[in-house]
Order: structure tokens, then C-alpha cells, then sequence
């Protein structure tokens, strides 16, 4: 990538860089702003955005304002928000060099955190642009279209590193600062800190934020943040006590905590929150104007992946065997596995239970490409592709949830890989 080429000392003037990592896996972007503006003037692009009008509004009525539905992550001054505000705005006030890594799985948020701080940032995606010169050739096309001036398609790679290393530094001299934000940083270095070459290394801050999932509870209060209504609207004032009752009660149920607990066992990410509640309120009662209990539960039966569902019905025994083992695997946070680790853990499975499921390995190496043919499981990452498919890393892409399920619908399914999967840890 751009960082790592000859003239790397002439990037660093006045430059902030923001490197994002999803630990362990992913894929490598950068996403490069011409400049940000310090203390509140950063967020100036989340008011146009509907973040100053969200007052006065029904909260269901903002579900689609970023700045609204983020908001709650500005409210402590010791969040991963403020940390970063305050790097980029000294930064950019001081004339300093900085950098700082995001570490967190997918789905904590943050993109979030970037985006409310930042005014816009294009993206280069280390899944199209692998290389030095199509990362090169990206930034050049940025550079020219955030300044308005022409770019050349046709320009060689050596042309487009000089205009971006001239551009930099007329934005140095101009005193503007640049803002480099690189994505999935750790398939772009394989680990973010110990495989990045020493020159590069040493003008890094190693600063680090740590980003963790959110918690049920932490949901929870995101989902009241959206549904709840401000008694200040200008709405019948019965009305609003009433609609906020209703949701206080339907949150503190039961029945609401096993709906929550299955929508995120698959996938808890803001996004994916955000469909369920526009789904939830779809279904509100137009007479009354309420929200129900029903629809939480009709939006999460929409919501559920059913033709994943489907797909495990007609899978053979030795199929479902090597999906067990795969969740096993994961289980116990191993975080690359192949095929051969995937044999080794069903050997493992038949000499302690003494199964008569047993078959030979070019056998199971037939079902695991069949497994991969039904989108069931896939990959791990896009490199290796010339490696072998057995030494290739996998990963599921069906939960625990969907494959207990589906064992538990599967009238031929043995008992030891019910057994095997512990059933109640995910009902």
C-alpha cells in the first residue's frame, strides 16, 4: 500500500493516520478525507444530516439519520468518541503527526465512531485495489476530484505517486491537515503490530482503542433511544404516555428477552438493528398508533434467515458432522481452521463416542465441497488462492442458533451431534 512506499517520510507531514482493525480477519481500505476541522466544527456534517433535526421529532420518524441513531456515543466523555474527537482536533490544531489503531470486531461500532467525527471520507477497498498501484492510482483520483482538478486515467503509477506526494505537501505548506483512515488494517498488515516493516512501524504512535460488543443491555437502550418518543412533541400528550408505557412494558418482558437474544445471536450489528425496528414499526397498529408485542415478534420471524434454514434440511449426516465439528471449532476460539483441522476434530469425535458414522477422508472431502457449493460455509480470506483447498481457511456463515435448529428438524440426525452441540446454551 501507499504507506509503505520509498517516500513515506513526505506522507507523514501534518497527517493524522486512523487505522481500523476487525481483529482477527478482514480486508484492507483506506479511506482518505482532504482535511477535518477541529473541537465541533467536525460534526457540522451530522446536523445536515438530519443530527440537529432530529429535536421536536418522532424518534421512529429518524431511524434513517446516522447522527440521531449514533448520538448516544457522544454522551460520556470518556468514550471511544471523545478519545478520537480529541486526537483528530489536536491534530489538527498543533500541526501534529498522530496516529492511533481501532481494534474490536465487526459490528462494535466502529465505522460509527468515524463517521460522526469525520466530515466525509471516500473509500479504497484492499479487496479491489490489493496492490501499490491501484491504491496509488485511488488516492491520486480522491486528491483530484476533492480539488477539482482533472484525472488521468491513463496516467502510470510512477506519475500518480508524485502528484499525490506533491499534493501532500502543497497541503502542508497550505497548513491543512490530511486524514488517513485505513480499513480492515490487519489484512493489509497480517497483524497490526508485529509484521509492519520497522521504518513504517516507528512513525506510529501505537495508540489503541479498544471497541467491544455490545452488550444485550447496551441494545436494549439503543433500541428505547429509537423507539421512545420525546415528551416535548407536539403530539396529544396522552398519546405520547401512553405509546411509551406500551414500549416500557414490552421491553421489560420476558418473552422481549428471548427476541432480542435471537435477533443478535445471528447478527448484532447497528445495521441489522436498524432493520429489525424499521420492521417492527411497520407493524404498528395504525388505529391506535401503538406498538405491540406482536410486532416485535412478527418482525423477528421476518428477520430470521429461513432459506438458510432450508438449505441444512437435505444435508447429508457427514454434512452435518463436519458443520458440528466447524461450530466445535469455533467454539473453543480457534481462530483459523482448515479442512485437515476440521478431520482431525471429527477423528477426534469417533474414537470418543465410538460412532458408526464413520467415512474416509476423500469422502469428507466431497461434502466439505458441497458445503462450500451451498454457500454454507466459505473462506476466510481472499488469499490462498492457489494454496489447496484442504490447507485453505474456513469459517461458518450459518450461527449456532440456525444449526441447533436445524438438528433439532432433522429426524435422521444422530443424537451424539445434538449432544455434541449443547443445545441449551443457544435455546
Amino acid at each position: 500500500m501507499v504507506i509503505t512506499n520509498g517516500d513515506f517520510t513526505e506522507l507523514t507531514q501534518f497527517s493524522l493516520f486512523i487505522l481500523v482493525e476487525p481483529a482477527p480477519k478482514g480486508n484492507c481500505q483506506v479511506n482518505f478525507p482532504a482535511r477535518a476541522l477541529p473541537d465541533d466544527s467536525l460534526l457540522q456534517h451530522s446536523n445536515s444530516h438530519g443530527g440537529g433535526g432530529a429535536r421536536g421529532k418522532s424518534s421512529t420518524g429518524c431511524l434513517c439519520y446516522p447522527a440521531f441513531v449514533h448520538s448516544p456515543l457522544r454522551s460520556s466523555s470518556d468514550t471511544n468518541y471523545s478519545k478520537l474527537k480529541y486526537l483528530v482536533a489536536s491534530s489538527v490544531s498543533e500541526a501534529c503527526n498522530n496516529s492511533v489503531l481501532l481494534l474490536g470486531p465487526r459490528g462494535c461500532r466502529k465505522d460509527a465512531v468515524l463517521d460522526i467525527i469525520l466530515m466525509r471520507y471516500p473509500w479504497l477497498n484492499g479487496m479491489l485495489h490489493s496492490d501499490d498501484n491501484c491504491a496509488t492510482k485511488e488516492i491520486a483520483r480522491q486528491l483530484c476530484l476533492e480539488h477539482q482538478l482533472s484525472f488521468s486515467k491513463m496516467a502510470s503509477s510512477d506519475d500518480n505517486t508524485d502528484f499525490m506526494i506533491d499534493m501532500l505537501r502543497e497541503c502542508g505548506l497550505a497548513h491543512k491537515t490530511v486524514i488517513f483512515v485505513l480499513e480492515e488494517f490487519d489484512l493489509f498488515a497480517q497483524d497490526a503490530d508485529q509484521l509492519l516493516e520497522k521504518r513504517v512501524r516507528s512513525r506510529f504512535s501505537h495508540r489503541k482503542l479498544l471497541f467491544v460488543p455490545s452488550s444485550l443491555d447496551d441494545i436494549q437502550r439503543l433500541m428505547e433511544h429509537l423507539l421512545m418518543l420525546d415528551k416535548n412533541l407536539s403530539l396529544p400528550k396522552n398519546y405520547v404516555t401512553e405509546y411509551n408505557s406500551r414500549l416500557t412494558s414490552i421491553f421489560g418482558n420476558k418473552k422481549f428477552k428471548g427476541i432480542l437474544d435471537s435477533l443478535t445471536d445471528a447478527d448484532a450489528t447497528t445495521s441489522n438493528i436498524l432493520r429489525f425496528l424499521f420492521r417492527v414499526v411497520s407493524y404498528m397498529d395504525m388505529e391506535s398508533g401503538l406498538l405491540s408485542m406482536e410486532c416485535f415478534t412478527h418482525a423477528l420471524s421476518c428477520m430470521q434467515r429461513q432459506p438458510k434454514l432450508d438449505s441444512l434440511q437435505d444435508l447429508s449426516i457427514l454434512e452435518l458432522y463436519i458443520l458440528v465439528c466447524m461450530n466445535r471449532l469455533e467454539d473453543k476460539e480457534q481462530n483459523s481452521y482448515n479442512f485437515n483441522s476440521i478431520m482431525k476434530e471429527y477423528r477426534s469425535i469417533q474414537d470418543a463416542y465410538k460412532t458408526s458414522d464413520k467415512y474416509a477422508t476423500t469422502v469428507c472431502f466431497r461434502a466439505f465441497e458441497h458445503l462450500l457449493d451451498r454457500e454454507l460455509i466459505t473462506f476466510a480470506d481472499s488469499k490462498g488462492r492457489n494454496v489447496a483447498l484442504e490447507y485453505r481457511p474456513v469459517k461458518l456463515l450459518i450461527s449456532s442458533r440456525e444449526l441447533a435448529q436445524s438438528l433439532e428438524l432433522n429426524t435422521t440426525c444422530p443424537a451424539v451431534l445434538q449432544k455434541l452441540l449443547d443445545r441449551e446454551r443457544y435455546m
